[in-house]
């Protein structure tokens, strides 16, 4: 489905998507038209239409007219918006927990005030936050860029040698 689509699905014109994701109407007419978007627009489409860039993106290609070599996404750019995505998700994760935690535990101490179950949740879910900070973040570096060189490194050694 491609922007266009969407924008129907919704009932919008191109004024009212202009209007819910703070672009021009004439940028939208052109990527409706097949221009490639820029990552900002992108940003912006995929907040109104509450998907994924990258779900975007893939859209765009199977619709885009333009000759794939003129407009190609580089490597680096996907690293960026794919960091992003995973970031969003960390900080949507810990402000979860922020307001779930107290929910429950109020829930725990009038329902079980004498077994405190969600002090287990809290730690289960603490824990999976912490893991999710140091995939991101890449604290203490155990499996970072230079592990993956070497383990490629080996690995290639064993075909080639």
């Amino acid at each position: 489905m491609n922007i266009q689509e969407r924008r129907l699905e919704k009932g919008w014109s191109q004024e009212e998507l202009s209007q819910h994701s703070g672009l021009s109407v004439r940028t939208i007419q052109r990527i409706e038209r097949g221009q490639r978007p820029g990552l900002e627009s992108l940003k912006c489409l995929a907040a109104v239409f509450e998907t994924s860039i990258s779900t975007l993106m893939q859209e765009q290609n199977m619709t885009n007219t333009q000759p794939a070599e003129q407009s190609p996404m580089n490597e680096f750019e996907r690293e960026a918006i794919e960091y992003v995505q995973n970031l969003k998700a960390f900080h949507m994760n810990w402000i979860a927990f922020l307001v779930i935690i107290p929910g429950l535990a109020a829930f725990n101490s009038i329902i079980s005030p004498d077994f405190w179950w969600v002090a287990i949740v809290a730690l289960g879910w603490g824990l999976g936050i912490i893991l999710h900070a140091i995939t991101i973040f890449g604290l203490f570096g155990i499996f970072g860029a230079k592990w993956e060189q070497q383990q490629f490194r080996k690995r290639m050694g064993k075909y080639t040698g």
